[in-house]
């Protein structure tokens, strides 16, 4: 009997422990609530406009220089990798050509131009841009800093699941597990890494295909002068690259124009002089007859017919600069027609010249304009070569806005369009492996079997997270997602296999650089995650900040303290560590936390987002900074003034806020006077939230009016106008205090973390975090330097970090 009671009494001190956990809880809450409330008073300021025809085709040009110069030098090298021991039969090229008609169909025309193009991330692409489009459909992010206010910027574009769909149940599936999330970065990052690798692979093939028609006159001429002029051109096309593209843009689109009516043209001339019979590999009968014939030797030649399809993950990487229409007109009516003939055309001349399988393209030229292509085919050669080195630019940015890379230097190169930027560090590092890869290998063969795989891993990495996309964003039935999936993967899987007999033949490059790109991601994601998981660990508790008083329990000094935090909510433990080993503060304190979301821009006046914490008298306030992936802190963007002018802001629509608050609260007074204290400060708070407003904590006290007052028998009018005039004066008096403040100083004070694997870590661990990690933080660049604060104003608390 005495243990039943014992239990009882533990049970029911366990439930007042709860209960008063939960009072505090929420207590805390409303002193540091999320801001619901300003993201609600946000417009949507973007309106879609609809595009002329004219506008459409002028469109569609443009993008022939941006987004298909990859795919258009493909014609110079695919013969030369298909055959790299010589054409024994003519129904060989035939057999071949079948097959590089079907592969343009099935993966550029079909997959990516009307579908996965589709899958865009309001107008961004890449495997990246459909990451952070699955981030907001389900809670995938490995860091859980969104809240429910970022849901209603006008880019977080988001629909709900229905309840027991299909849908629902995949997105409860991805959800379920810890592994399963990091299991989709994993594989993000290795579609991501893969397109680093094509843009060292790509200018390497493209230049130095496109200088071997140099020897075509020349045959005695070295292979080493083709190398060293296909150096020296890498060199300058890299060392040209501060400048933008913005600068020479103009020159992209004519350059590849000219490039594919040329070879569109050349294929109509080879077809008509050599061999019209090339048109029945239409048929695709013929692929079947080619794999019949060649056996193993014809499937490992889909090694070389997939260069013919390279390009088009960079296609669906670059669609951020046009529209889609204009990219689909230009592919449709322009793009596909002269690829088909120019193919056709080599074909042509290869049934009756066998022995010319290594120089196809340019000894299938009339001599008349061989040198005028040649120049061309340079030219297009560099178009397709910048086009990739901006692509892997912007991979970068978004990559280090996720937290998957470390912080680099990023420069914007045009004023106008906000996508054109530069990565000096990036810039040098795929310059010397353009060199090393060019000077190695010296030639097309192993260049485009390192080429094939890289593109194989990105498009097979596209169609997984496709299925995920169709099923989670598109709501598509699950069958047609599953015609889709195995559709994809047979073509594609059965291109990785003919490359994976390869390795040994150059193909082990994309992998190696694969794995070092994959290695700094993965280290420098997982260290990021554990810090933010450790900064919300050990913030502060609110009640903690409420027991020091109304000045802290310190000394506040003239300025104001610009707290530097990763924290969305809370009071990080900086802020204690700071004041425990320093017992002075400013006058004013704001907590700043800029976030990364998973969206691809945020406008400018819904970026800044301003709350009061605590009372008034501790002038404490939370700035919210949210970026997209592709929004920068630009050197022009005064992010302090920005901060300032919305703190300014808040305090303003505060004041009018209090106003209109206590004229709800003062009526709701005086008609039930015998509603308690304790539960007035309650309908208070229960009400604001309802209906949005700012109150704060200090005036849930101001308005309460106690019966036996004199002033209970004012008229409410004149109660409501003489409160009005005292918040006017109040807010007005706080306002010139900021402002005087902000004169007086302000400093920025942010955290010098060291991070360390905890003891007794396995030794894996141990290099990743105390030897990997510490040597890129080393090397990257500083949130200050991000943020351009000066280093006069700047104050670093040093922290030590256990992981």
């Amino acid at each position: 009997m005495e243990e039943t009671v014992e239990s009882s009494v533990t049970e029911g001190e366990s439930t007042i422990e709860k209960r008063d956990r939960k009072a505090m809880r929420e207590f805390e809450e409303g002193l540091d609530q999320p801001m619901d409330e300003e993201a609600n008073m946000l417009k949507n300021m973007n309106k879609e406009k609809g595009l002329s025809m004219l506008m459409l085709l002028r469109l569609s040009f443009q993008s022939l220089g941006i987004v298909y110069g990859d795919l258009g030098t493909s014609p110079l090298y695919v013969f030369y990798n298909t055959f790299p021991d010589g054409i024994n039969d003519s129904e060989d090229v035939i057999g071949a050509l079948s097959l590089i008609i079907y592969s343009l169909l099935l993966i550029p025309l079909i997959k990516y131009v009307f579908i996965v193009c589709k899958a865009n991330d309001n107008g961004q692409g890449g495997t990246l841009a459909i990451y952070s489009l699955l981030c907001r459909h389900a809670n995938v992010n490995l860091i859980p800093n969104q809240q429910r206010s970022d849901e209603n910027l006008t880019t977080y574009s988001r629909t709900l699941v229905a309840e027991g769909s299909f849908a629902a149940k995949t997105k409860k599936w991805l959800e379920s597990r810890h592994s399963k999330k990091r299991a989709l970065l994993v594989i993000v990052l290795l579609g991501t890494c893969m397109m680093i690798g094509d843009g060292i692979l790509t200018p390497a093939i493209s230049v130095l295909s496109a200088t071997g028609g140099i020897k075509v006159n020349n045959p005695k001429m070295s292979t080493d002068i083709v190398v060293f002029v296909s150096i020296v051109i890498l060199i300058g096309l890299f060392s040209m690259q501060h400048y933008g593209t913005d600068k020479v843009g103009w020159l992209f689109a004519p350059i590849v124009l000219i490039w594919f009516l040329f070879i569109g043209a050349t294929g109509i001339y080879n077809i008509c002089k050599h061999d019209t019979r090339v048109l029945k590999a239409f048929s695709p009968t013929y692929i079947y007859v080619y794999f019949r014939r060649r056996g193993q030797d014809g499937w490992i030649s889909l090694g070389g017919i997939l260069l013919s399809i390279t390009g088009t993950e960079a296609l669906y990487a670059d669609i951020s600069y046009f529209p889609l229409q204009a990219i689909q007109l230009a592919f449709t009516l322009f793009v596909f027609p002269c690829l088909l003939l120019a193919y056709c055309g080599q074909a042509a001349y290869l049934v009756n010249h066998k022995e010319h399988y290594k120089d196809a393209f340019y000894a299938s030229i009339p001599e008349s304009v061989y040198w005028p292509m040649l120049i061309v085919a340079t030219g297009a050669a560099i178009v397709g070569s910048q086009a990739t080195i901006s692509g892997t630019y912007s991979l970068i940015k978004q990559a280090v806005s996720h937290g998957c890379f470390p912080r680099v230097k990023i420069v914007h190169t045009s004023k106008k369009f906000l996508s054109q930027i530069y990565c000096p560090d990036i810039n040098w590092i795929l310059m010397i492996g353009c060199i090393a890869v060019t000077a190695s290998f010296k030639n097309q063969i192993d260049i485009g079997n390192a080429y094939g795989t890289a593109v194989m891993v990105v498009m097979i990495v596209t169609t997984l997270l496709m299925v995920l996309t169709m099923l989670l964003v598109w709501r598509c039935h699950w069958i047609l997602v599953l015609i889709f999936a195995v559709l994809s993967l047979v073509v594609e899987l059965s291109y990785f296999s003919a490359v994976l007999l390869k390795v040994n033949e150059g193909g082990w490059v994309p992998l190696i650089i694969a794995a070092f790109s994959l290695l700094v991601m993965f280290v420098w994601n997982y260290v990021t995650v554990k810090k933010y998981e450790f900064e919300v660990y050990s913030k502060v508790s609110m009640s903690w900040i409420l027991g020091l008083g109304p000045s802290l329990g310190l000394v506040r000094v003239p300025g104001i303290g610009l707290v530097h935090t990763e924290l969305a909510s809370g009071v990080p433990h900086i802020f204690s560590h700071f004041i425990t080993n320093l017992p002075a503060i400013h006058s004013v304190v704001v907590f700043v936390c800029v976030k990364n979301l998973p969206v691809y821009t945020i406008p400018e006046e819904e970026r800044f987002m301003v709350k009061r914490i605590g009372p008034k008298t501790f002038r404490m306030f939370r700035c919210v900074a949210r970026y997209g992936y592709k929004d920068l802190h630009r050197k022009d963007d005064n992010f302090e003034n920005q901060l300032f002018d919305n703190l300014f802001s808040f305090i303003q629509t505060e004041t009018m806020m209090e106003s209109y608050s206590n004229y709800s609260n003062s009526a709701y007074y005086v008609n039930h006077t015998h509603v308690s204290r304790d539960e007035l400060i309650c309908n208070n708070n229960n009400y604001d939230n309802n209906n949005n407003n700012m109150v704060v904590f200090s005036s849930m006290f101001d308005t309460i009016i106690p019966p036996d007052s004199p002033h209970s028998a004012m008229s409410f009018s004149e109660n409501y106008i003489v409160e009005e005039e005292e918040e006017e004066e109040e807010g007005e008096d706080e306002l010139e205090f900021l402002k005087t403040c902000k004169e007086t100083g302000v400093v920025h004070i942010m955290g010098n973390t060291v991070v360390k694997a905890r003891k007794g870590s396995l030794l894996p661990k141990k290099i990743a975090i105390d030897y990997v990690y510490r040597f890129l933080a080393k090397m990257c660049r500083a949130n200050s330097a991000i943020l351009h604060v000066p280093h006069e104003t700047l104050l670093n608390v040093g922290q030590v970090y256990y992981v």
